[in-house]
């Protein structure tokens, strides 16, 4: 494509593409990438991108890991409260907040931050196996080095794999309003602002 600039940081923000990116003008933007290079964070996790990237690169955690937790936990609701009385993003518990340092599990850069050093810990303590580390998140330590594994509680089994379907899978987020999304024959897909009569030939 031709007589194209650079894409701005406004854009930037929006896509998060891994493949070949079209450059695009403020104006009109045409974005090709292939289906199984794109995927968008969900739109539940915008206001918290900054502290969710933050926390993990501060801790060497996966950002993907990191979203997956809070989505299953609290689907990014920074005010939830358990039944058994876990609170925030990441769910964490009283005591455990207490230890990890964490004054207000319901201040979201606090409550990621904990939660993110808690995951961290328990990668290291179940030598980076991230089945094991989830499920420990979700029913403790103790559980699964008494069962060797994920331990055969229904709730914990279904949590690691929620966790672990949205960590591995791609997921998709809102497109701005004046962006659509279209499917090529090729089997790439376009994200653009341009209307279809205004589009530009690659």
């Amino acid at each position: 494509m031709t007589n194209m600039t650079k894409p701005s940081p406004s854009w930037l923000s929006f896509l998060v593409v891994v493949g070949a990116i079209t450059s695009a003008t403020s104006a009109g933007a045409v974005i090709h990438a292939p289906v199984e290079g794109a995927y968008w964070s969900p739109q539940g996790a915008v206001a918290f991108e900054q502290e969710i990237a933050e926390a993990a690169a501060r801790y060497e955690v996966p950002p993907r890991l990191v979203w997956a937790v809070i989505h299953v936990e609290s689907g990014f609701n920074r005010r939830a409260v358990s039944r058994k009385g876990a609170r925030g993003l990441m769910q964490l518990m009283p005591q455990t907040a207490a230890v990890l340092g964490v004054r207000d599990c319901f201040n979201a850069r606090q409550n990621i931050d904990g939660g993110t050093r808690h995951l961290r810990g328990l990668l290291v303590r179940f030598r980076h196996d991230v089945r094991l580390a989830v499920a420990a998140y979700n029913a403790g330590e103790k559980p699964v080095l008494t069962y060797g594994g994920v331990p055969p509680y229904p709730e914990t089994r279904q949590y690691v794999a929620d966790v672990m379907r949205l960590y591995r899978a791609p997921v998709e987020r809102r497109l701005p309003s004046d962006v659509q999304r279209v499917a090529s024959a090729d089997g790439s897909v376009l994200y653009t602002n341009l209307r279809f009569g205004h589009l530009v030939a690659r």
